[in-house]
């Protein structure tokens, strides 16, 4: 694992100060910063395990994680992707002494590490810096519990095209993507089969919705796949 480095924090061009400190005084922003940390992380490293006391709050600077969970019976389940600027520790961070779910690196990831002491003096002290964090709070918890409800909604074509949807329009931002997840893990969030989801991504190829190519995957008609998505 790479050594933590020590992150000079200029409180004028932070991104910390328009993402989310942005009803904070310049001088409590420098409280925050002053203990800023970055560390890095390769791919399929654990940035969090779950059952790790919490001692600070993260945020994702750059990368794509995975938030999981081990099931009764030590499976792996998939509740959430996380994208730069996403907060990673938010669900648990002051509802649990410890994390009830991990955090593991799709791709390189760096993240930044502030006090959590800090931070909740902030909460103390601003009110709107509390309601600006109660808003991220809940649009997190929200996101993880509409997205699952969409999905369960869904038949098999229905939540594979939604998986690729999701990593096209709202991760990558192209057409033509390399799945930073294997079928078994896309299996594992869509609650199916290994196989089920292979079987499916043939026949998207075969109807010429999709071009495969190892973990990239070209689609040709987004507008059906989009269709499979939301109707499937």
């Amino acid at each position: 694992m790479s050594p933590r480095i020590k992150y000079e924090c200029s409180c004028v061009e932070c991104k910390l100060k328009t993402l989310f400190f942005d009803k904070v005084e310049t001088s409590q922003l420098e409280l925050v910063c002053s203990s800023k940390i970055e560390h890095q992380y390769q791919k399929g490293e654990f940035i969090i395990r779950e059952g790790d006391f919490i001692n600070d709050f993260i945020y994702l600077k750059s990368g794509l994680v995975k938030l999981t969970r081990q099931t009764a019976d030590d499976k792996e389940q998939i509740l959430s992707f996380a994208k730069p600027f996403d907060f990673v520790s938010l669900l648990s961070v002051f509802s649990s002494k410890r994390y009830h779910y991990s955090v593991i690196a799709l791709e390189n990831t760096s993240i930044c590490i502030l006090s959590l002491d800090d931070v909740k003096k902030t909460i103390l002290q601003n009110g709107l810096f509390s309601l600006n964090l109660m808003e991220k709070l809940s649009e997190a918890t929200d996101n993880i519990i509409l997205d699952n409800l969409e999905i369960k909604r869904k038949h098999l074509r229905g939540r594979v095209a939604h998986v690729l949807i999701y990593f096209s329009e709202f991760i990558y931002g192209k057409k033509t993507i390399q799945l930073p997840v294997s079928r078994k893990e896309i299996a594992e969030y869509i609650g199916m089969t290994t196989e089920n989801v292979i079987r499916t991504l043939s026949e998207f190829k075969k109807d010429g919705i999709i071009r495969t190519y190892g973990k990239d995957i070209d689609i040709v008609d987004h507008e059906r796949l989009k269709a499979i998505s939301q109707h499937g």
